[in-house]
């Protein structure tokens, strides 16, 4: 498997697989098929990511991978949850659902959070398997940083003493639920090989 098919159109979504996949050819599904969505009716994170998968792999007869990821707020009851990218709405702003979570935790003391991804990866044959990381971390009062996308700003991270958005792309790809999740698939992958 030389070439990865990435069946989303997030642009910082496939960024982070390019640069953790650096020996693949990564490729975003717009680049094959125009106008790929498929409604997310899941109720998890795996439930989409597999809908996303299974749909591409069936219209493209190849290997496909999809993730579904998002930020699990623990006083907001893991909101935004499966809803993170359309948070303060359909208009997926990353602006206005930070803006949001920041609004609802308030003065909030616990500011608990974890980032969670879930990759399903469908062969051509249409089985699937997926794979889930999580990075643990705290719920800035700020933004903080300018890298990344998403929570990223406001996405404290203990062991780094940084936000998301204060690391480098490298440094984030070390330690980010993605890569998390990656590894488990790459794992996988090299297992079958």
């Amino acid at each position: 498997m030389n070439d990865i098919v990435i069946a989303s159109s997030n642009k910082g979504k496939i960024n982070d697989f390019k640069v953790i996949f650096s020996d693949y050819n990564v490729i975003g599904i717009n680049e094959l098929l125009n106008d790929f969505d498929v409604e997310e009716t899941g109720s998890t994170f795996e439930e989409n990511a597999r809908l996303k998968s299974e749909a591409a792999a069936r219209l493209l007869k190849k290997t496909v991978i999809a993730d579904d990821s998002g930020l699990e707020v623990a006083t907001l009851n893991g909101e935004p949850g499966i809803y993170s990218a359309r948070y303060a709405g359909p208009q997926k702003n990353d602006e206005d659902n930070i803006d949001k979570v920041l609004e609802k935790l308030g003065d909030e003391t616990d500011r608990t959070a974890r980032f969670v991804c879930v990759i399903s990866m469908t062969n051509a044959d249409g089985e699937t398997h997926t794979f889930k990381g999580t990075v643990d971390g705290e719920i800035t009062l700020n933004r903080i940083g300018e890298n990344g996308f998403g929570y990223d700003p406001i996405f404290y991270v203990p062991s780094h003493q940084k936000t998301m958005a204060q690391l480098t792309a490298e440094e984030k790809s070390k330690i980010s639920h993605r890569r998390k999740a990656i590894d488990q698939l790459q794992k996988f992958i090299e297992g079958e090989g």
